[in-house]
């Protein structure tokens, strides 16, 4: 078998560290296979220069040889790499990893990516949108895909000056966001490039996400605690149920380093009051709708092939969100179509891989989201 036929992705998330391996064409568009995964549930961790690549290398770098080995592959046509805080902590992933796993497995075709970047991979591929990722926090990301492929087939990157020390980092050359070019009539005349709203974290954003409905649903409980106009004594019930006593929450809840996963917690409760005809929970559940609304119109690109998808664990509490949700989607972003995700955010690496081991990708390059090393 062609040593060269798969490629590699991994996926350092908050909730752990995943690995695939796949053969290349099926990621393309070809028949549907299953890759072979590895999955570590302990996250990549935090030092001094951010995301620790020699702690990531450490744990992955057997489970990709092992996965290679029974893939009948003894290394990949190219790599993805899609870590949580790629933008603001990802330094020394940039500065390592090219050079280990070009080191280990030959690698020379490398994607560096933000976990927002492989999510939308994984719901849209390379067609232009906008994806809503909405589990504890939530974040829109849109997109206009290049007229032409990043890099073409067995060459390297097309008119930039990325190199193994030097990845695409939306220079002109890297034809990045906001640089137009003639083709740009194939997208509409929108430049590709792309757009985020919102992922603010718990404080200053994450409007419409678990821990904003969490919190929003225990306010009204505790405004029925005390008697306060906009109380719920359903969402109290289910306070006390959960939590112990309404009066001993603060105590219970200020001190948790974990505060917002806590307060995401209660979400799947507002859902359920809601879905028994609470009047307060659904009014939470409507204004979470029109916040993650406001995030997707904020990034959609308008495009007649334009689309919206919707990833992330908040949207399994069903019709109590999505039925206003679609409302107000079909309100604000009237023509675009709104699908469920194609694929999770190791599949997107997965496709990035694919797509730049074959010439194709298209997705465009940016100094924090998405950077291309080929050598």
């Amino acid at each position: 078998m062609d040593d060269a036929t798969h490629v590699l992705g991994i996926d350092s998330g908050g909730s752990g560290v995943r690995v695939a391996v796949a053969r290349a064409e099926p990621q393309l568009g070809g028949a549907a296979e299953t890759p072979l995964t590895w999955a570590s549930a302990t996250p990549a961790g935090i030092g001094d220069r951010g995301i620790d690549a020699a702690g990531l290398l450490e744990r992955v770098l057997p489970a990709a040889h092992e996965l290679l080995r029974r893939a009948g592959a003894r290394r990949p046509a190219a790599v993805c790499v899609g870590a949580a805080g790629m933008a603001s902590l990802g330094d020394d992933l940039r500065a390592t990893l090219p050079g280990a796993l070009a080191e280990e497995f030959g690698v020379r075709r490398l994607a560096l990516a933000a976990d927002a970047v492989t999510g939308y991979a994984g719901a849209l591929g390379q067609r232009p949108g906008a994806v809503v990722a909405a589990g504890t926090g939530l974040i829109a990301l849109g997109a206009v895909p290049l007229p032409v492929p990043v890099a073409p087939p067995g060459g390297a990157a097309r008119d930039r000056p990325g190199g193994p020390d030097r990845p695409g980092d939306g220079t002109p050359g890297d034809r990045t966001a906001g640089e137009r070019t003639p083709d740009d009539r194939t997208s509409g005349g929108h430049a590709p490039g792309w757009r985020r709203a919102d992922g603010w974290g718990h404080l200053l954003g994450d409007c419409g996400g678990g821990a904003w409905i969490g919190r929003a649903g225990l306010e009204a409980a505790m405004r029925a605690y005390d008697g306060r106009e906009g109380g719920s004594r359903p969402l109290l019930a289910r306070l006390e149920a959960v939590f112990g006593p309404a009066a001993e929450l603060p105590g219970t809840l200020y001190p948790r380093p974990d505060r917002p996963a806590v307060l995401a917690s209660f979400a799947p409760e507002v859902g359920r009051c809601a879905a028994a005809g609470d009047p307060v929970a659904e009014t939470v559940l409507r204004d979470a709708a029109r916040h993650i609304a406001q995030a997707a119109e904020a990034v959609c690109p308008r495009l007649e092939s334009g689309e919206v998808a919707l990833t992330g664990g908040l949207f399994r509490m069903g019709a109590p969100l999505l039925t206003p949700l679609r409302a107000e989607l079909a309100a604000r972003l009237p023509g675009v179509r709104v699908t469920e995700a194609a694929g999770d955010p190791l599949d997107g690496a997965l496709r990035i891989a694919a797509a730049l081991a074959a010439g194709e990708l298209r997705l465009p390059l940016d100094a924090g989201l998405l950077s291309v090393v080929t050598t």
